[in-house]
């Protein structure tokens, strides 16, 4: 007799932790080398332009966060900014009052090391806020259903930002200034590709397939023994926790906060994102984040342009959206991804003999060569 049987999922699990952890090494390399290169560009306007850069990474990781709930889970939620404030305070908290008072009283502030180390801890700390935060939102409220629950997560975003205006310790109205400038482009970046590497592993999983079922038909996934109102808390959970880190990141590289920038006008900003890329899309949130990123800026110039008196930016910005949503209403990749959609080379296979010498193509080619 051979050998015993291996289990066949052991050894291609083993593959796959193997190649996402080279993976991630090959990213994390690849991300530092240009981090510590575009910073150096000696480009006139160029920190206007890294700037938009590092914005339009932020948007990627609210955009791909909030396509977890409302492109694979089904659901309607106009409460990412408020996930993204309790992100974004809780990080600036820490790193505001303990962690760069303890690198400037030890003499840390010159250790590149221990900042990043404290900032990736203060990010994690948001995260996890953000995450609860969407949990307890989610138990009550993901009962509802469409324009009921996106009124209950609208409703919890503005509480947060009421919230936020009324604690003098984190400033108040009058915003949180002084916050440590540790947002970089690696960071960004970084969180940015982890965002979509989770979301693409999440939906080839047991978990998004679950997902899906709930987002087509939440009655015949209840009906076929699926928890959906569990599933329904995780991807809000999930999506809560990206919200958080993109404000925590957005915290450290504006160095300042203030609760006029979480209204429900920037959850509408985050959804279009998701909306104009496809709903359920992964690579079209992140196209559109970019574009939508790049687009607002570079309408700045049209008042100087047309020497007009008032700026007509988000006209012109809202006009382009409803005709794109006149003319591909499923958005730009639909529920595709871009490879989906990428023209590709079909090569040609090869004839082969049979057992009696009979030349026949692949089973998928067609009949048998006579």
């Amino acid at each position: 007799m051979g050998p015993a049987a291996q289990p066949s999922g052991s050894g291609s699990r083993q593959r796959w932790w193997i190649r996402d952890a080279i993976g991630l090494a090959v990213v994390i390399i690849l991300l530092a080398i240009v981090s510590s290169t575009i910073e150096r560009i000696p480009i006139p306007g160029m920190a206007y332009y890294f700037r938009i850069i590092v914005l339009a990474g932020i948007n990627v990781i609210l955009a791909v966060s909030l396509n977890i709930i409302n492109g694979h889970a089904g659901q309607f939620s106009l409460g990412h900014a408020g996930f993204m404030a309790v992100g974004a305070y809780t990080s600036a908290f820490f790193t505001f009052f303990y962690f760069n008072p303890y690198l400037i009283a030890h003499g840390g502030d010159s250790s590149p090391v221990l900042q990043n180390a404290l900032f990736l801890v203060a990010l994690l700390i948001g995260g996890l806020a953000a995450a609860v935060a969407g949990y307890i939102v989610g138990i009550p409220s993901l009962r509802l259903r469409g324009d009921y629950l996106a009124v209950v997560t609208l409703g919890f975003g503005e509480i947060i930002r009421v919230i936020v205006l009324n604690i003098d310790k984190v400033g108040a109205a009058r915003g949180l200034a002084g916050i440590p400038n540790w947002s970089s482009f690696f960071w960004v970046y970084f969180f940015a590709w982890l965002t979509a590497f989770v979301s693409f592993r999440l939906v080839r999983s047991k978990i998004g397939r679950a997902f899906f079922s709930v987002r087509e038909d939440e009655i015949a996934a209840e009906a076929m023994g699926i928890n959906t109102t569990r599933y329904k808390v995780q991807a809000f959970v999930l999506g809560s926790f990206f919200a958080g880190i993109a404000g925590g990141l957005l915290a450290h590289y504006l160095a300042y906060l203030n609760p006029s920038m979480f209204t429900f006008i920037r959850s509408i900003e985050v959804v279009v994102m998701v909306v104009l890329g496809g709903m359920g899309s992964i690579s079209g949130a992140v196209i559109a984040a970019i574009g939508l990123t790049f687009l607002l800026e570079q309408l700045r110039n049209v008042k100087d342009w047309l020497h007009l008196s008032s700026d007509p930016r988000m006209v012109i910005y809202a006009l382009l959206l409803i005709g794109l949503m006149l003319t591909r209403r499923q958005g730009i990749l639909g529920r595709k991804e871009i490879w989906d959609v990428m023209p590709r080379r079909k090569d040609v296979i090869p004839e082969k003999p049979d057992e009696e010498g009979e030349g026949k193509l692949d089973d998928t080619s067609g009949p048998p060569v006579q």
